[in-house]
């Protein structure tokens, strides 16, 4: 799993500039993604995927946090169906069904980070620049201190997480 930065940037001359240091910071352009409101020229900044762009990973995270708690809600129905019939091992298994999804629930909420598209919409309709940054944690830091150094008029929006497959 990779970490994904996002910055803002006011106009793409900016963001080109910013995209210029990362290559010479030796990122490589295939981890480097541009969004922009439609009729804003991107000129030669590297475009996000399709995916990208309707925010794929923020849909699918939906749908696996609904998927666990769906499942702790089938294990506490099941504890109740195994209280009723008697069945230590039923009420075992549920109980145990309902930790691990507790924990990995909140280990999700806790750990991982979450930045997803809906918050840039509106800084998007103002015609102002989103560049995602798909990198390894370790080389986040780095970018992260670049941009704060060398671009002083990207707004730092945080960082989210991609899995870096299937272009999303």
């Amino acid at each position: 799993m990779k970490r994904r930065l996002y910055f803002l940037f006011p106009d793409s001359e900016q963001a080109w500039r910013a995209v210029a240091d990362l290559d010479a910071l030796g990122v490589d352009r295939g981890h480097i993604h541009t969004l922009a409101a439609p009729g804003i020229d991107l000129g030669n900044l590297p475009p996000a995927t399709g995916r990208q762009r309707r925010d794929f990973l923020g849909h699918l995270e939906q749908r696996v946090w609904n998927a666990n708690l769906l499942l702790f809600s089938a294990a506490a129905i099941g504890l109740i169906v195994a209280a009723v019939f008697g069945s230590l091992a039923g009420a075992v298994t549920a109980l145990v069904v309902m930790l691990v999804s507790f924990l990995g629930g909140a280990w999700f909420a806790t750990s991982v980070p979450n930045i997803h598209l809906d918050g840039f919409r509106t800084a998007l309709q103002h015609g102002e620049i989103l560049l995602m940054v798909d990198l390894s944690r370790e080389c986040a830091e780095e970018v992260e201190e670049l941009m704060r150094r060398r671009h002083p008029e990207a707004l730092d929006s945080g960082s989210g997480w991609t899995p870096n497959a299937f272009g999303v």
